[in-house]
Order: structure tokens, then sequence, then C-alpha cells
């Protein structure tokens, strides 16, 4: 019945109310369209309604949206509308520590991550080969104190000259300007170890091994003005015990990290993730 027609999600965010299940689903069968995969979520805690449904029909993209105008209105709903063939265009960036983008650019080669790679940007020359094997543009972007600003400009060329539409840094251990996380709002991802803030500052895996911690975590988030404080998307841990050293610690950081980025990422693809105050609604 759905061979050949093409794909779309919807996202719908508004206050909870009695009938909108059934207006939405109204307009798809107004459409001769054929829904795939539902899932609805109430918030009791901020009266908040959140709805992602993956269909697929005889209609295109411009049909589907203008569709659900009246239904937007109605409800006073947060709605977009994605063709599935359209991946998103993701921008990688990294420093010193290659895991995380490696891992990116092996799921993504390997067809598990569904979005285009443009380019890589590092304010480092180190991973220029790495990001070359994989024929994908590598753009080095030093950044000193100084150049910063100019740096952050330069950053946005590479945005509006590759179409990016979301930004993730895989370990970019830079902090981005508070002007360039409100005009990237949603639509940069970050990846920390999860020992923040409890042990902040250099060296954090050794300091968690002088503590003698149980846990290593990773916590994936969209990045805000309020340093590693945005919306969490993903978390991952490993249980570890005293006999791991601080490089052992470090080397199941990794590990996780890698995990809770490439989940983020893939997520945010498929378009998963709905922002619901400084929390997220993941449909997985």
């Amino acid at each position: 019945m759905t061979s050949g027609s093409p794909e779309f999600v919807i996202t719908v965010s508004c206050p909870d109310r009695i009938g909108i299940v059934h207006a939405v689903t109204g307009v798809l069968v107004a459409h001769g369209c054929t829904i795939l995969d539902s899932q609805q979520y109430s918030d009791e805690s901020s009266n908040g309604f959140f709805l992602r449904i993956h269909l697929a029909g005889p209609v295109t993209l411009a049909e589907l949206r203008s569709g659900f105008d009246e239904v937007v209105e109605r409800f006073g709903m947060h709605l977009e509308c994605y063709d599935l063939a359209d991946r998103l265009r993701m921008l990688v960036m990294v420093s010193k520590h290659g895991h995380c983008l490696n891992d990116l650019l092996y799921r993504w080669s390997s067809g598990l991550l569904p979005v285009q790679i443009p380019a890589v940007v590092s304010n480092h020359q180190d991973f220029a080969g790495l990001v070359g094997s994989y024929q994908v543009p590598f753009i080095h972007i030093p950044v000193t104190p100084q150049t910063k600003v100019a740096a952050e400009a330069r950053l946005l060329e590479v945005v509006d000259e590759y179409d990016i539409d979301f930004v993730v840094l895989a370990r970019y251990m830079q902090v981005l300007s508070d002007e360039l996380c409100k005009r990237m709002d949603g639509r940069v991802i970050n990846i920390h170890h999860s020992f923040l803030p409890s042990f902040k500052g250099a060296r954090p895996y050794h300091q968690a091994h002088d503590r003698g911690v149980k846990l290593i975590g990773a916590t994936a988030h969209y990045v805000t003005p309020a340093l590693d404080e945005g919306p969490i998307i993903e978390q991952e841990v490993e249980r570890v015990d005293h006999a791991h050293q601080p490089v052992e610690l470090a080397a199941v950081g990794r590990d996780v990290e890698c995990l809770a980025l490439a989940r983020a990422v893939r997520w945010h693809a498929e378009h998963r993730i709905l922002l619901n105050g400084e929390r997220t609604v993941v449909f997985r």
C-alpha cells in the first residue's frame, strides 16, 4: 500500500487538550496517508502534549504542511513536517580527541546514521588525514582568545556555505559565545563526561579516581549559553571499580561518550526529539 510513496515525519507540541490526535490524523486521512508509526506523550507538570508520526502518502511536503494550517491555528501548535528523503546536513567539530569523530564518520559511512556530513571543522590539524580518508572536506579554523570573534564569524560562513542543518561538537574544546548559541538554538549537540559539575577543570578522570567513583558516564545535550546545562538528550553509564586506573577510566569514558553521542545524533536526525522547556521528549 505504501510501496513507492514518499515518507514523512510530523512532530507536534502544544498545550494538551481533547481532540489533538483526532484533528491531526484527520488531516492525514484527507490526504490519503498511511501511519507507519505514532508516539505521543502528555506532560502533566507542564500541560504539554507531544506527538511524532511517521507516515507515507501520495503528497508533497508543501501539501502536507499547508493541510495543517487550520489545525495549527486551532490548537496553538508548533508543528513541523519533514521529508525523510531529505537527510539533515551535519557539521562535525573536533579538537584533539578524535574518538567521537571517528565513531560518527564510521557510522555515517556504514549507513548507520541517516545524515549527510558535508564538512568537518577543527581548531587543530590533527585529524585532517582521518577526515580526508572519508573524502569529507576538512576545514581548519584556529582559535585564540584574540581571534575568537573572527573564528566564529568564519564558522557561521561555513554553516551558510555548506547549508548546515545542525552542528555536533564531537569533543570540540572551545566554548561557543552566547551569540552563536542563540543563533544556533536547538541545532548544536555537545557531548561531555557526566562528572560535571562534580569534577570540573583539568584531569577529571584523575579526580574521579581519587574519589573512588563507581560509575563512568557521558551526557549528550543541546548547547545553550549556560555552559553544559542545555536540555539533555541521552546519557550512558558504565560500572567501574577500585582496580580501574585513571587511564582505564578515560578509556571507558571514551566508549560511553561515543555511544551517547551517536544515539543523540541519530534521534535528532530522525526528528525524534522535541524540546519541553529545559528538558526533552525523546521518542525512541
